[in-house]
């Protein structure tokens, strides 16, 4: 088993908020200047060029430090079928030529980013229902 840098409440806190991103969709009615309180809510459910919770995860990823971006990306990869649990060093390997400066919005810009990280780190033994139980 590969020695996690990233620890794995961070990883959850981020695949929950990516869970959150994932469930937006494409903006129904961009020309919209109405009131807030008068749209039913959907607003928050669609995706906008500055979104806040984008702007969340990305700061999240931007936060870790450079072995933790490489073992989020691995594990997003594992999770995905491009990598097994016994290729970690090869796939750590193959993170570093992304770069630390595009790794945030790289790990945004996946589709079920956050089920690719659900299936990783319950190969490693972690359970994204045990961490929202102890939190």
């Amino acid at each position: 088993m590969p020695e996690l840098t990233l620890n794995p409440d961070t990883a959850f806190a981020i695949l929950l908020k990516a869970r959150e991103f994932d469930a937006k969709v494409e903006e129904s009615d961009p020309g919209a200047a109405s009131n807030a309180s008068d749209d039913n809510g959907v607003d928050v459910l669609e995706a906008r060029a500055l979104d806040p919770t984008l702007h969340e995860l990305v700061s999240e990823i931007r936060d870790l430090n450079d072995d933790e971006q490489l073992d989020l990306i691995v594990l997003i990869w594992i999770g995905r079928g491009d990598f097994t649990l016994a290729e970690w060093d090869e796939a750590r390997l193959s993170a570093r030529d992304i770069g630390r400066a595009r790794t945030p919005r790289y790990v945004a810009e996946i589709p079920l980013v956050s089920d690719y990280l659900d299936e990783a780190l319950s190969q490693l033994g972690f359970s994204l229902e045990a961490y929202l139980d102890a939190h």
